[in-house]
């Protein structure tokens, strides 16, 4: 597991084909270290503050794995950071991390707190505009951490996985079934996973009131 890219952006204005202009935190750029505290980054934030941000999603991890992935399907280089992510990350997929786990980053201790809903703020930023759409097809969305301890981190700073979550429950996975899960009994199981974030216990629980 390594950093490939350590990233922070503070929110700007980025105007979309049909003249809408939003706020945005999506365009980061890459660093060679920075504080993360409880919060988050030094210098990072998000411009939607409603449906962005918090705690419980201090931290964006994305698989630099996806990147070839999306060029090619895309027919271009893309803007790296590409994703809004604060680490782009190798060896750690969706399908290889779990909500819960516990890494060590660092001289910080982050644990991921759920999978990531991606916005139409992608497709605007890369100027793709089936992104979003092949985004929640795949699951290849990225996923958050919430700070368990803070301290800094380089671009050349190891990771370690120090806990693995009891549950098991694959980022893919929880992704997977948030987006397209019919199962109430597998959802019922994510949502009592006791680290995934409020907002996803609150997700699951919408889609759920749906089914009774």
């Amino acid at each position: 597991m390594t950093i490939r890219s350590l990233a922070v952006g503070r929110p700007q204005l980025m105007t979309s084909k049909q003249d809408r202009t939003i706020t945005t935190g999506i365009k980061k750029t890459t660093i060679k270290e920075v504080e993360l505290e409880l919060s988050g980054f030094h210098n990072d934030d998000v411009g939607n503050k409603k449906n962005h941000g918090g705690v419980d999603r201090a931290v964006c991890f994305y698989p630099f794995e996806h990147y070839a992935m999306w060029e090619h399907e895309h027919g271009k280089t893309l803007p790296f950071p590409a994703f809004g992510e604060n680490l782009t990350v190798s060896t750690m997929l969706e399908s290889d991390v779990c909500i819960g786990d516990v890494y060590r980053i660092g001289e910080a201790i982050v644990e991921i707190s759920q999978g990531r809903v991606p916005c139409a703020t992608i497709n605007l930023y890369t100027s793709s505009s089936q992104l979003l759409a092949r985004f929640i097809e795949t699951g290849y969305t990225g996923y958050f951490g919430r700070v368990l301890q803070r301290g800094k981190i380089t671009d050349q700073s190891s990771i370690a996985l120090l806990q693995r979550d009891d549950f098991k429950v694959s980022v893919l996975h929880a992704t997977r079934t948030l987006f397209l899960g019919e199962d109430v009994t597998e959802m019922k199981m994510i949502q009592s996973i006791p680290s995934l974030s409020k907002e996803w216990k609150n997700r699951f629980e919408k889609k759920l009131l749906k089914k009774s």
